[in-house]
């Protein structure tokens, strides 16, 4: 058990020193393809407001209303769940890297809200 805790602390340390920040342009095209692959049919019956807060490279606001889904850079005051994580974070769930629920019960991501709207989020916008 210890070399278990050992093991996943290690790959919390390589995690967060894995990568630099983000420059802006990349983030904003892990976002483009993010809208890509919004998933319309899996969002029916769906009105969220995801507030993303990357600590390392700024906000975002991905809105998902009558199957249809807008992203755009800043803050809402109305967001049902925000998440917070560092942009390696971000960066490996998006890429399919890291599970996004892991990300989660590691630490890695803090979500605050309807946490169990934050869990559609795989199938709203799945990874290929």
């Amino acid at each position: 058990m210890l070399r278990g805790l050992l093991k996943l602390n290690a790959k919390r340390y390589q995690l967060k020193n894995k990568k630099e920040v983000l420059e802006m342009s990349e983030l904003q095209s892990i976002f483009t393809q993010m809208e890509q692959r919004f998933n319309p049919s899996a969002a029916e019956g769906t009105d969220a407001i995801f507030q993303y807060e990357i600590s390392d490279a700024g906000h975002w606001v991905v809105t998902v209303q009558d199957s249809q889904c807008t992203i755009a850079e800043g803050d809402s005051d109305e967001a049902t769940v925000t998440l917070r994580m560092d942009s390696a974070t971000l960066e490996d769930v998006m890429s399919g890297e890291t599970d996004g629920m892991q990300a989660f019960m590691s630490g890695q991501i803090q979500a605050d809200g309807d946490i169990m709207l934050a869990t559609k989020l795989a199938v709203l916008f799945p990874i290929a």
